[in-house]
């Protein structure tokens, strides 16, 4: 059934670390033989052995549309023509920037960046440029991509391979990184308190979504806002994940909760690999070549990123019901596991917010890192192979979150549904 991805697999470790170009496609936290993939259309994913998987990781976020629309290919292809990248700008990048201020709400200016990871890291080093202070918050189980000051209790990636300090990155460096648990704000409070004047950023997921999908605790977001007025501390939200899913303004806009600076990518592209960064004036006019805080890319606003995204961000814009509809289906998709689970008598919590969804082996609340880590990681990876075998794919980790896309069927959820009561009498 996996013969080619098993060959292809020993074949990639002669030549790429571990055989993947990312650690969560190694399937070490779930076991077993990566899945190489050939290709996909809308809601499913073909392997290289003729395989048909419907897709619940879409691509990690970006695909809310479903895989190779033919809106993003057609205007790929004819962007593709005029050149695959310049090293100059180009007006796409003003209409890109121009698209996502008019979506985003507190976004006066953007830069455009080529990863999440460059987006974060670049929204750090401003905050810390802007206030002249070197320390941060960020939450234990939070990603905010692999530079060296995030990759302290950094979440799913770390969880997955149980890496608890990360070879390479230097005590300075974790000195400055102070962590403490997703949604308690009392811990928050204290850290500025013992840290006075110390603290540039807090960098928060509004909604996380490397421990599972995670949901912010009533009034978290608020606390964290309030506290960074009265501390003169930036707030930054990560929305690579949330941006532009969660609603067409993200999740300030879903949550209604202002931060001051946002980082974005994986939507924003299409599927393209690209990364941005935005917020108030007065902190984006800090970044060269109006202020001193340095931060270049000679890829950055590459044309066929910009022109994936734009179009993208497009159909987002001027079709809102979309959200609906994925909310619509991802509710119906809960609704269904939740009696299949309860009819199979094993403790569980599913957690959603929009189109984000995560399942947990798990007899308490998972709301943090700690929670999520506690849960029954073995049925998971039980799970996750039966689930695999019926030709359904999910993340292979249980510290990840389920993405929806809208290409999705009731036929397709219905089959997810059956699928999932047909593996949990196979494996319990």
């Amino acid at each position: 059934m996996y013969n080619n991805s098993k060959s292809l697999f020993e074949r990639a470790q002669q030549s790429i670390p571990g055989g993947v170009n990312s650690p969560v496609r190694a399937f070490k936290s779930v076991g077993g033989t990566p899945v190489f993939m050939k290709k996909a259309k809308g809601a499913y994913m073909f392997d290289e052995d003729g395989n048909r998987y419907i897709d619940y990781i879409a691509s990690w976020g970006p695909m809310i549309l479903g895989h190779a629309h033919p809106a993003v290919v057609k205007a790929i292809q004819e962007k593709a023509a005029d050149s695959t990248s310049f090293g100059a700008p180009t007006e796409l990048e003003i209409e890109m920037a121009e698209l996502i201020r008019s979506m985003a709400p507190n976004v006066d200016l953007v830069r455009m960046v080529s990863s999440g990871t460059e987006a974060c890291m670049s929204a750090l080093r401003l905050a810390r440029g802007y206030t002249g202070r070197n320390k941060f918050i960020k939450f234990e189980g939070c990603y905010h991509g692999h530079a060296d000051s995030f990759l302290v209790k950094a979440g799913s990636g770390l969880a997955t391979f149980n890496i608890q300090t990360v070879p390479g990155v230097t005590g300075g460096v974790s000195n400055d990184t102070l962590t403490c648990a997703y949604n308690d704000l009392q811990a928050v409070e204290q850290l500025t308190e013992e840290h006075p004047d110390q603290i540039a950023a807090i960098i928060v997921e509004p909604v996380a979504g490397n421990m599972g999908c995670i949901l912010p605790a009533p009034g978290f977001l608020e606390g964290l806002r309030s506290i960074c007025d009265k501390k003169g501390i930036v707030l930054i939200f990560d929305e690579v994940m949330t941006g532009f899913r969660l609603a067409a303004g993200g999740a300030q806009q879903k949550l209604n909760v202002d931060a001051d600076l946002v980082t974005y990518g994986k939507v924003i592209g299409g599927g393209m690999p690209v990364g941005a960064f935005g917020g108030k004036r007065a902190i984006m006019e800090k970044i060269a070549p109006l202020g001193s805080v340095y931060q270049a890319g000679t890829l950055s606003g590459n044309p066929i990123a910009m022109i994936a995204g734009y179009t993208l961000l497009t159909e987002l814009k001027n079709n809102p019901g979309i959200y609906t509809e994925l909310e619509q289906k991802t509710a119906y998709l809960h609704t269904g596991l939740q009696q299949v689970l309860e009819a199979a008598g094993k403790p569980f919590v599913i957690n959603r917010f929009g189109s984000m969804i995560s399942v947990h082996f798990s007899d308490h609340a998972v709301t943090d890192f700690t929670t999520a880590a506690t849960a029954d990681i073995e049925l998971f990876k039980k799970y996750f192979h039966a689930m695999l075998k019926r030709g359904i794919y999910l993340p292979p980790s249980a510290f990840e979150s389920w993405f929806l896309n809208n290409a999705l069927t009731t036929e397709d959820l219905d089959v997810t549904i059956k699928a999932t009561k047909e593996s949990l009498e196979e494996i319990l």
